[in-house]
């Protein structure tokens, strides 16, 4: 059966020029025409459309774009391996998640019992990025963002981390590890500098966590969708 263009964008919820971007980019198959020069689309460029809409949530517009243009290129192989790349990626950030939740779980405990910040002279912006492993841009991007506040030496103006600026630095670089955006990381920050407190934290890492739940979820639909648009007729 022939399908319009605004009979996929209808079902798909999407504009007709949307539909024509999805096809010129190859997240259709190829379209043949009339001889009169109208594309002529079918159940087949249906399946392709909300295939991909199902895998766009999960794997992100661009690798949804690759797997689709892969399939309908004949090549599975290369559509199995960016969904295996999407999955072990994920599988990443959950790891660096727990990670940073252990690891701050840790220094939580550590202003709970209102331990003492190690001190130690001052460090450079390039001292304290090799011991946290980040670029000085990083620092900098921290700094403008106001997670961090180092002082700036008379007449030189060269920033100087001391032993308070560190142990705030080494708590953003363990959450930015786990994924956290800076407006995750600010009332983190706040409430165990200001009162000890960890709710801030538990807050962050459960709804790290269940984002993780929720973009699997979306894979998982995305792939069952696929999983259905490879065995039918292409």
């Amino acid at each position: 059966m022939a399908l319009r263009p605004v009979d996929l964008a209808r079902q798909a919820g999407i504009s007709t020029q949307l539909v024509r971007n999805y096809e010129a980019v190859g997240i259709l198959p190829d379209v043949p025409r009339s001889e009169s020069g109208y594309r002529q689309y079918g159940e087949v460029h249906l399946r392709a459309l909300l295939t991909y809409r199902a895998l766009a949530p999960g794997f992100g517009n661009e690798t949804a774009t690759a797997v689709m243009r892969a399939v309908n290129d004949g090549d599975e192989a290369l559509a199995f391996r960016l969904i295996d790349g999407t999955h072990a990626a994920l599988h990443e950030q959950r790891l660096a998640t727990d990670a940073a939740s252990e690891a701050l779980g840790e220094a939580a405990e550590g202003f709970l019992d209102k331990l003492p910040v190690v001190n130690g002279p001052p460090l450079l912006v390039g001292e304290l990025a090799a011991q946290l492993g980040v670029r000085t841009s990083t620092l900098r991007v921290w700094e403008t963002a106001g997670l961090l506040l180092p002082e700036r030496e008379a007449g030189t103006k060269y920033r100087r981390y001391g032993p308070v600026e560190v142990r705030d630095a080494r708590i953003i670089a363990m959450l930015r590890r786990g994924r956290y955006g800076f407006d995750q990381i600010r009332p983190v920050l706040d409430g165990l500098r200001q009162t000890g407190s960890t709710e801030a934290l538990r807050s962050a890492v459960a709804e790290r966590r269940a984002a993780h739940d929720r973009r699997t979820r979306a894979m998982l639909h995305g792939s069952a969708l696929l999983h259905e648009y490879l065995a039918g007729d292409r």
